[in-house]
């Protein structure tokens, strides 16, 4: 490690990305490659990891991949430290690992608040841990955290999940100032909907307490007019090559999080229709439907 040097963007970094076998991690991973960085792909499924990792090698970049749980503080520590060593520097942590439960909190059993704290909070805890102190030592680095759209905004039958995004947002803006004076930045992504597994029941490690078949959580995914991770990439990191704080994308979710600083109650009216929107479609019934059955009732 060199006191002095700087950090790099991206050509010859090194970048850490948790949950990076699938969805917006394995977008990230592949778009830094495209960069010039050298991805330390870290995820719980090694032999998915691999798979990109041999993609991005005999494609168009390095990349390695490390077997990592993210709720593991020794693990995570190991995988940053092993970097470190193996590269001489670490310019990038995204902690970016994450799931969801599905449904109403009237379903939770406590486990499924702890599966949803354990990855989505603790494992950005941990990764902020195991990688601050070497960023502090070196005297640059970027932390760059995965929340949500749900750390902005409410977001019921997602309320877990809502919780941790909400956490992340606050330990990663309180932090960036701190990190400030050390020359280590940090910023968190605030996605609005992007098509990957989390938004189908919850993702591998999530859970689905709905219970809905495939063609209603695809017409539920569909309304949402989702982003495809690769575009959700290419944006966020031209965000963190800027080094901006709260980075959302697509921007037009921008003017929702506006609105909810400006009118907070609008928004809550608004998400109570939404609710209830998700809600008759669960039931397998519309606003429309519902009308037409009252006016043929009458």
């Amino acid at each position: 490690m060199q006191k002095g040097d700087s950090l790099r963007t991206f050509n010859e970094a090194v970048a850490i990305v948790t949950g990076g076998a699938s969805g917006i991690g394995r977008a990230l991973s592949e778009d830094l490659a495209r960069r010039g960085a050298h991805v330390v792909i870290a995820d719980r499924q090694i032999a998915l990891a691999k798979e990109v990792a041999e993609g991005i090698n005999t494609g168009w970049g390095t990349a390695n991949a490390l077997e990592l749980d993210v709720t593991d503080f020794a693990a995570t520590e190991r995988v940053v430290q092993d970097t470190v060593q193996t590269h001489g520097r670490l310019d990038y942590i995204f902690n970016n690992a994450g799931l969801a439960v599905a449904g109403e909190v009237g379903l939770y059993q406590p486990d499924d608040w702890q599966r949803v704290l354990d990855v989505n909070l603790q494992g950005v805890v941990n990764g902020v841990q195991a990688a601050y102190s070497v960023m502090l030592k070196q005297g640059y680095g970027h932390i760059v955290n995965t929340a949500s759209m749900a750390g902005l905004c409410p977001l019921p039958m997602g309320v877990s999940y809502a919780a941790t995004k909400h956490a992340v947002v606050g330990l990663s803006t309180s932090l960036r100032i701190e990190a400030a004076e050390a020359g280590v930045r940090v910023s968190v992504f605030c996605p609005g909907f992007i098509r990957t597994q989390i938004m189908y029941g919850g993702g591998k490690y999530g859970k689905d307490l709905m219970q809905v078949s495939s063609e209603t959580q695809e017409k539920m995914v569909q309304r949402t007019n989702p982003m495809e991770p690769a575009d959700f990439a290419l944006h966020a990191l031209n965000a963190v090559a800027r080094n901006k704080a709260i980075i959302i994308v697509p921007a037009r979710w921008k003017l929702f999080w506006w609105l909810n600083r400006l009118s907070p109650s609008f928004v809550l009216w608004l998400s109570r229709r939404m609710y209830k929107s998700t809600k008759q479609m669960l039931e397998g019934t519309t606003p429309d439907t519902r009308k037409e059955g009252a006016q043929q009732a009458s």
